[in-house]
């Protein structure tokens, strides 16, 4: 099992005495750091004063009561397009239930909409701290878009692409069921990778995301208490042109404490053509390696055909 350590955290920490006042030397040194994590391990560890401890336990401690609802009641919460809604015990999920919210703009599926179904009497202190969540994860995503600009050295005008590609986000949180039959651990979520163009992953401090090193091993990504997982998609990979990694990652439950885990996918506009920057692309050192193609037939032809870390491959590569 490969180290821990080999996943880096990126301090953002304000308290800390962190400016990354935007074109600065501090901007263009992180913006650099960001760059190398996701061509080398396509993905980082975030710590930032954003999230507050207060902000995580009022998130969690709303997330145990939402999980504890009657089942029937979770079951309401019904969404045609692929992952929203409840699903449970589901191919890639198999030891785990999990509620997926559509937030585009055109939606009717809000965390208001979402929070008054599962509780008709109301409850405004989760709700309050999972629209707060959602807003401050999206916010950190479009800074760490910027900054992929930077460090890749691109024109600010692909300032204007990345937003498209955090055009909305799905918000999704999970409950992992303990291992059963005396077993010591379980596979919990299957292998994959994210189809959207980024992810945030922040947990209730009980461990079991891994993921895949370049040279196949799994890695276990140890998340400190104020840490939040930031993971490259296969959007933001055809993007770059391959250049950046798309992390194959699972999660593996081991003892006897229920893991909780909030994640905000970064999604591109609907309708959006992938094509990466022709900057990223020449014949002798980067090749095309992707067509251009529609974000949502690609995440159509995913899910209709099961397909989970080589799907881009498959669908776009060339």
């Amino acid at each position: 099992m490969a180290s821990e350590s080999d996943i880096p955290i990126l301090d953002f920490r304000k308290s800390k005495g962190v400016t990354l006042e935007e074109g600065s030397e501090r901007w263009k040194e992180m913006s650099l750091k960001i760059k190398e994590a996701f061509e080398s391990h396509g993905c980082f560890i975030l710590r930032c004063d954003e999230i507050s401890n207060e902000l995580r336990e009022e998130l969690f401690t709303g997330l145990k009561s939402l999980f504890d609802l009657p089942e029937e009641t979770k079951k309401k919460f019904v969404v045609p397009k692929p992952y929203r809604g409840y699903i449970s015990k589901s191919h890639l999920i198999p030891h785990s239930e999990t509620f997926g919210i559509d937030n585009s703009p055109k939606s009717n599926s809000s965390l208001q909409d979402f929070t008054n179904l599962m509780w008709p009497q109301g409850n405004p202190s989760f709700c309050k701290a999972l629209s707060s969540m959602t807003l401050k994860t999206r916010e950190l995503s479009l800074l760490v878009l910027k900054m992929v600009v930077e460090g890749l050295n691109l024109p600010q005008q692909y300032n204007f692409d990345v937003e498209e590609l955090n055009n909305y986000n799905d918000t999704r949180v999970t409950k992992y069921q303990l291992p059963k039959d005396g077993k010591d651990s379980e596979v919990a979520l299957a292998l994959h990778t994210d189809k959207g163009t980024l992810g945030f992953i922040c947990e209730n401090e009980v461990q079991g995301l891994q993921v895949v090193s370049k040279t196949g091993n799994y890695v276990d990504v140890k998340v400190p208490s104020d840490g939040i997982v930031v993971i490259a998609g296969d959007i933001l990979k055809a993007w770059s042109n391959g250049r950046f990694r798309a992390a194959p990652h699972r999660v593996v439950i081991r003892g006897d404490e229920e893991r909780f885990v909030f994640v905000l996918f970064a999604v591109p506009k609907e309708g959006m053509v992938i094509k990466g920057p022709s900057e990223l692309v020449d014949d002798e050192n980067h090749p095309l390696r992707y067509r251009p193609f529609i974000y949502d037939e690609f995440v159509h032809y995913q899910h209709s055909t099961r397909t989970d870390e080589s799907a881009l491959e498959k669908f776009a590569g060339l």
